[in-house]
């Protein structure tokens, strides 16, 4: 039995990765003819909506075959709320294809090499998701995106996290939110696993099933001081995650 369940994980570990693959790829030559041929406003439309969509056939695809189970329904009431910043902490891979799986039309900022990536690239600059250098760029991209009425985003680590329960803060996010006039609503992104955290090789077993959970947190309004601001979410998601018990795991 231990040896049908590794053979199982491992079946399961590579058919998600390569659908993740065949997703993305199927979408990049397409999304390379649209970029030239739609206004910005059309190709983000029609970004954004794909890139919604493939996720969601990738996370109902990880739940069918029992890899992972998913929990991501607080994410629904953000749905037509208007323009706002959403704070995830960032404990792995999925956290930002598990938002944008529910919350589309989402702006967001992402490394530039991951723009570049042969993957990613195509259908993220059809969706006009957000470079993070340069970060002047950045920043005047974020406000725009948020003054036409778009929720945006960020995760305020900055990447992965690097330490339990989070690593240190950017002060990036104040400044778009605070000149931008927009408020931050704090996401948090339960698991049972480590698996794709910092420092996890891709191709590393995790146990399965992996359970996720995403819950809403606090609303902040604007800040005036950033500093302080960056200083005070950072403390806030510490005392949410630490004091918190972690997600039992489940058999499968």
């Amino acid at each position: 039995m231990r040896l049908l369940r590794l053979v199982s994980e491992y079946i399961r570990l590579y058919l998600g990765l390569g659908v993740l693959g065949a997703i993305c790829l199927s979408w990049t030559p397409l999304a390379l003819l649209a970029y030239p041929l739609l206004s910005p406003r059309a190709g983000r439309r029609l970004g954004r909506w794909v890139i919604g969509a493939g996720f969601r056939i990738y996370l109902g695809f990880l739940t069918l075959t029992g890899a992972c189970r998913f929990d991501l329904r607080a994410l629904d009431e953000l749905a037509g709320q208007g323009p706002m910043i959403l704070a995830p902490n960032h404990p792995c891979l999925l956290d930002a294809l598990m938002i944008v799986s529910r919350l589309p039309d989402v702006a967001c900022i992402m490394k530039a090499a991951l723009i570049r990536n042969v993957f990613l690239g195509a259908g993220a600059r059809l969706a006009r998701y957000i470079r993070n250098e340069p970060i002047l760029a950045m920043v005047r991209s974020a406000i725009d995106d948020l003054r036409a009425g778009q929720q945006l985003l960020i995760f305020p680590e900055g990447t992965r996290s690097s330490a339990l329960p989070v690593g240190p803060f950017q002060k990036g996010l104040a400044l778009i939110a605070s000149r931008a006039g927009v408020p931050v609503q704090t996401l948090f992104i339960e698991t049972d696993s480590a698996y794709l955290s910092k420092g996890w090789p891709l191709f590393r077993r995790p146990a399965m099933p992996i359970h996720y959970r995403v819950r809403l947190g606090r609303r902040f309004d604007p800040p005036s001081d950033c500093e302080r601001f960056t200083a005070e979410l950072q403390a806030y998601f510490v005392a949410e995650l630490a004091t918190r018990p972690p997600l039992p795991r489940h058999s499968a």
